[in-house]
């Protein structure tokens, strides 16, 4: 399902707040991640704030592009190929979705709302089929 041009927006003014400080956010992300699926930390370095800090530059240019798919066909297929070759499977995605919007909610405090996270979560779910499809990341 596309986003309307309102769920683009808030996405956007959302994403500006977490842009003020990028490494909190990082941080949290991967806090949150881990507590939710602790069997993914063997997955990532352990430099995390580093790692943190690569996911949220990926992100802000996925976040910047939202507005023209087309120009994230690429890099969606790239990304998933090196998700695919570490060994990351589709049914890692939901958790990771979960910790970004649990990251967002902690980020926006009380500006939070429903229709932020139901456009995260539209956003979320187009990224991660697109990976999953474009870089032939296994379901299991």
């Amino acid at each position: 399902m596309p986003l309307t041009e309102d769920q683009l927006n808030l996405i956007r003014h959302s994403f500006d707040v977490l842009r003020r400080d990028l490494e909190s956010p990082s941080v949290y992300f991967y806090e949150d991640l881990f507590t939710r699926a602790p069997e993914l930390r063997p997955l990532f370095r352990d430099d995390l704030a580093g790692q943190g800090m690569r996911f949220m530059s990926t992100l802000a240019v996925i976040v910047d592009n939202l507005h023209k798919p087309e120009a994230l066909a690429e890099r969606y297929a790239d990304l998933g190929r090196i998700h695919a070759r570490l060994g990351v499977t589709a049914a890692q995605f939901p958790p990771m979705g979960e910790a970004l919007i649990a990251t967002i909610r902690n980020t926006l405090g009380d500006r939070f709302t429903a229709d932020i996270e139901a456009a995260w979560r539209v956003a979320y779910a187009d990224f991660s089929r697109e990976l999953i499809e474009s870089g032939g990341i296994p379901e299991n």
